[in-house]
């Protein structure tokens, strides 16, 4: 079996702490057993490796995200990175087409695909092994996990099994699904659970082999490499619509254990151990409150009952725990760029900006680069830099000259230099951009590896 997790959205419903380069699976809210702090997808990570799985798992996630994860997974952690954000059909056949034609898995494996962020017990995965061998043994097309419903939610789709198609094979029991009801109105979903429906958790499976036949069927190339340069053109649908829902055959294990989906505030805070993330107060007659503050600023709550308070640099938030959910509709057409990021080699956190009468625009950012990282080798076209190290020491280049940096130095980078940075000891440094456009894109990355950057100058 190969495991595909799944990684996109921009969380905007956990808005102001996610954002369009730091989605709600990255978000550190979960307390883990160490007794820090873990994002969605780090506690998935880490439960995967308790049940013998990591080794068989690809990320499929944006170019967006890639630095995130490298920075809370690790740079070993497999991926599949998509182009462009579409919808998961395009992200799963993506996916598929890279473990047929780039690893050379057999078309009759079994391809299980998950989101990255639920929120389950560890006997979960139970039922996430089960697949595979439903799969093999019934015949069915897709196989999925359904979670028996705790209560009738309007939020999450149903998964309508045939109750006299009931199936045991050796210790897994299964039913053959009748059909989908994506979203019902509550009293719909009462029904609709009395027919003993499940909720559809995004987890399924099915043989390589029969996706790559469904891709022939539409016309549709079956190797990576073609797939990559079309994906544009590629339809902008779920996968669930277009393969899982028209699929002939289709199988559903119940499981009967704890999930919930953490999209909103009032369902992460119910599974959050502590009631403070970051500086601020609650004072003892607030109920059911909590505070997540990133700035360096603190915060004091006093009297207010079952509320959220987020402040990140992006924004803040104050609402009501009922009504949190509609954030997303209230941000939606809020454009700025993602003030706070988390990158391969630590994180960054815009200070201020301003945009100049004569069209110049300033950018100040306070950025950490952790110990042993570093920044790639690069130069910019359209601005210049000064870098100010207020904390660490490292190597610094410039124009292929290598020097030690430390806690006072000044650093100025002429447009058009080259330059990068490790860290030696954790270096936290403030940097002020300047020039006609500032734009993240705006980098030429000409060494990613410090090694080979080195070997390159020394070369030279």
């Amino acid at each position: 079996m190969k495991l595909i997790l799944l990684s996109g959205g921009s969380g905007k419903r956990l808005w102001p702490l996610s954002n369009d380069s730091r989605s709600k699976q990255f978000l550190k809210m979960l307390t883990c057993p160490e007794n820090g702090l873990e994002s969605m997808v780090q506690r998935l990570w880490r439960q995967l490796d308790l049940n013998q799985l990591l080794n068989i798992a690809y990320v499929s996630t944006s170019a967006t995200q890639v630095d995130i994860i490298q920075n809370q997974l690790g740079t070993q952690v497999p991926l599949i990175i998509e182009p462009e954000r579409r919808d998961t059909f395009p992200a799963i056949i993506l996916a598929a087409t890279y473990l047929y034609s780039i690893i050379g898995v057999n078309l009759e494996e079994v391809i299980t695909v998950m989101p990255v962020d639920p929120f389950v017990e560890n006997h979960f995965f139970d039922k996430v092994k089960d697949l595979e061998n439903v799969i093999q043994q019934s015949g069915m097309d897709v196989a999925l996990i359904g979670v028996s419903p705790t209560y009738p939610s309007t939020k999450y789709g149903y998964i309508i099994p045939d109750k006299d198609e009931v199936n045991q094979r050796q210790s897994q029991t299964y039913m053959k699904v009748k059909g989908f009801k994506e979203k019902p109105m509550e009293e719909h979903a009462e029904q609709l659970i009395q027919q003993s429906a499940l909720w559809n958790c995004g987890v399924f499976a099915f043989k390589l082999g029969y996706i790559i036949n469904q891709l022939e069927k539409r016309g549709l190339p079956t190797q990576y490499d073609e797939i990559i340069q079309h994906y544009e053109q590629l339809p902008k649908i779920s996968f669930d619509y277009e393969i899982v829902e028209k699929a002939e055959r289709i199988a559903v294990i119940p499981y009967n254990g704890y999930w919930k989906d953490l999209g909103t505030w009032n369902t992460l805070t119910e599974d959050m151990q502590t009631n403070i993330v970051g500086r601020g107060s609650i004072s003892d007659n607030c109920i059911n409150t909590h505070l997540i503050n990133e700035l360096d600023i603190p915060i004091v709550v006093l009297g207010t009952s079952n509320m959220v308070v987020a402040a990140s640099p992006d924004g803040i938030l104050v609402s009501d725990k009922s009504t949190s959910h509609h954030v997303k509709e209230v941000v939606k057409d809020l454009e700025q760029r993602p003030m706070f990021e988390e990158r391969r080699w630590g994180w960054y956190r815009v200070l201020d900006y301003k945009k100049l009468a004569e069209g110049m625009e300033v950018l100040t950012k306070r950025l950490c680069v952790f110990a042993g990282k570093n920044l790639s080798y690069q130069y910019h076209h359209e601005r210049s830099e000064v870098w100010v190290v207020v904390a660490g020491e490292g190597e610094f280049v410039l124009d292929d000259t290598l020097s030690y940096v430390k806690k006072g130095d000044v650093l100025n980078i002429p447009v058009g230099a080259k330059h990068g940075i490790k860290a030696i000891k954790d270096l936290e440094i403030v940097e002020v951009q300047m020039g006609s456009k500032l734009e993240e894109q705006d980098i030429v990355r000409l060494y990613m590896s410090w090694e080979e950057m080195k070997k390159s100058i020394e070369n030279e």
